[in-house]
């Protein structure tokens, strides 16, 4: 089960106390949970090509939100499929381009979004520029209980889906099932329904814990704020509150929908014989630093949940070390019974779940997309940090210390061995210069593709969608379709 844009900083499992989500938090306390599972790129489409491959985004080209990820990828669909499961995939997953299925037999529910190259970010433009899809703070401002939204109806189609799959398994269990439920909350717009936003009556809704950016002010901070226009736009407290509330409200309805794909597992008889994952793409930052939805280098972007909850396999326990989710496909092949891929950036956490120590490396993000105006790579160790983008100074922060991200250690002459260590590591890793030029190329190519896909007659890569179905299909203005959805 995949949410979108769900912080792990957002459920009780990870010491918050305000949300409301039950279901959830009985998968973390009968699971067990990484307590640091980072994204490979805290951004919906190459974030889950690399939980589907293990593959970090220059590796896959899908570097961007209208990254195509190539049809002769492997995913774990592909290896457990092999390996003879039926393979079915209800709901999101942002596959760009033609193959709308890499590796699943069968997807009942297409995407929300397109498939098409509609969203291709553009390094030449200034700062201050912006792209018509691009994020803006409405969604904060304008957050609220509504009657329906796009994201509300899609999820509801989503379960629906996901119970009729496992439904399916329980009347003929001649092949084991892979089923992945893929909804789109609590990603933005902060609004949910009236019955689901009065469960937080009375209740106090934290605040950002720094909503003020560091001074002095880092690029990757001041970009993503001109990118949200948050110097321009007014928000207030109230504001803030209200799309905290609503965030909130839209994880229980996504722990709705859990509850109820694990009531049907245990009517079915099915739940004893069942690996449930949980996780998302990547974080929110929900006010911190000013910033809102995710792109950014910084823990509520890049920090997910990840429970592994099968108690009658393995035992409850907590996983401190630092994983990614480039693991969890060779997790999952593994678990199902193949051999862990190789040639993959992540490592199997098979081992793991079964009381080994995790493995002990350093974790690697990258961030190929809108917001920025170059590469910018981050690598992990323990609780250091350091975020570089090219022709840039870089950012080095310990979380364990200083879990707001407030001090760059940089050119801290007291963590200098670390510093220099984590840097020789970062330039081991990547040609910052090569990835970068090798981006703008990628981008300049697809340009001229979209151009020529929008001229004529449209040959669209969306998979049919009911008429009137909750979709943004290639061509669609993003934020009308989201309007016509919403009902007050």
């Amino acid at each position: 089960m995949i949410a979108d844009q769900l912080a792990a900083s957002a459920l009780p499992a990870y010491g918050n106390d305000v949300v409301r989500a039950p279901n959830l938090e009985r998968l973390g306390a009968e699971g067990v949970v990484f307590e640091r599972a980072l994204c490979a790129s805290p951004l919906c489409v190459p974030s889950r090509a690399s939980l589907m491959t293990g593959l970090l985004p220059s590796r896959t080209g899908a570097v961007d939100n209208a990254g195509v990820l190539p049809a002769s990828v492997p995913t774990f669909a592909h290896h457990l499929r092999a390996a003879g499961y039926r393979t079915v995939l209800a709901g999101k997953m942002h596959f760009i381009g033609p193959d709308q299925l890499h590796g699943f037999e069968e997807r009942p529910v297409p995407d929300i979004y397109p498939a098409g190259l509609d969203w291709i970010p553009d390094w030449r433009l200034e700062d201050d520029e912006r792209l018509a899809w691009y994020h803006d703070l409405t969604s904060v401002t304008r957050a609220g209980p509504v009657r329906e939204t796009l994201q509300i109806r899609y999820d509801a189609e989503v379960a629906e889906a996901a119970l009729r799959a496992i439904a399916e398994t329980a009347r003929d269990p001649s092949r084991p099932l892979l089923l992945v439920a893929s909804f789109t909350h609590p990603h933005d717009p902060y609004e949910v329904p009236a019955d689901v936003w009065r469960r937080y009556d009375g209740v106090e809704i934290d605040a950002p814990r720094y909503p003020e950016p560091p001074e002095p002010l880092d690029l990757p901070t001041r970009r993503l704020r001109a990118m949200l226009e948050a110097d321009r736009v007014d928000v207030d407290g109230e504001n803030v509150r209200a799309a905290r509330r609503g965030y909130y409200g839209a994880i229980s309805l996504v722990d709705d929908h859990v509850g109820s794909l694990l009531s049907a597992l245990a009517g079915h008889g099915l739940a004893d014989d069942t690996v449930v994952v949980f996780t998302s793409d990547h974080g929110d930052m929900l006010g911190e630093r000013g910033l809102w939805y995710k792109m950014a280098p910084f823990e509520d972007s890049i920090r997910v949940p990840l429970f592994v909850h099968a108690p009658r396999r393995f035992g409850a326990r907590r996983i401190a070390a630092p994983v990614s989710l480039l693991d969890l496909a060779p997790t999952l092949v593994e678990l199902g019974g193949g051999s862990a891929p190789v040639g993959v950036d992540g490592a199997s956490l098979a081992a793991t779940l079964e009381g080994d120590a995790p493995p002990v490396r350093d974790v690697p993000l990258e961030y190929l997309a809108e917001g920025v105006r170059s590469a910018q790579v981050t690598l992990v160790r323990g609780g250091f940090k350091l975020v570089r983008g090219h022709g840039e100074p870089d950012l080095v922060y310990d979380v364990d210390v200083d879990p707001g991200e407030r001090v760059n250690l940089a050119r801290d002459e007291s963590r200098h061995d670390e510093v220099v260590s984590l840097r020789a590591a970062t330039e081991a890793r990547w040609d910052l210069a090569a990835l970068d030029a090798e981006v703008r190329i990628g981008q300049e190519r697809r340009r001229v593709v979209a151009r020529a896909l929008a001229t004529g007659e449209l040959a669209s890569w969306d998979l049919p969608a009911a008429p009137g179905g909750p979709y943004v299909r290639s061509g669609d203005d993003f934020w009308e379709t989201l309007e016509r959805a919403r009902r007050v």
